[in-house]
């Protein structure tokens, strides 16, 4: 999937990356807006910088989201 700066998306699923944390599951079903795609690195297992609703910038795996 492709991420561009500014897209909406919402963190809907558990991801499977091994980045992926257990205090990340209390963001499962929030939205928020793509900060750094990393498009130079068109690496699609890279992690995506995503600005959180209330919760602040965090680099999540690409398998947990959704674009809105």
């Amino acid at each position: 999937m492709s991420f561009r700066r500014g897209q909406k998306v919402e963190i809907c699923k558990k991801s499977e990356d091994e980045a992926w944390a257990d205090y990340m599951n209390e963001f499962i079903g929030l939205h928020g807006v793509i900060v750094d795609p990393d498009t130079s690195i068109n690496d699609p297992d890279a992690l995506i910088e995503v600005s959180l609703i209330n919760k602040g910038t965090f680099r999540l795996p690409q398998d947990c989201l959704r674009i809105l």
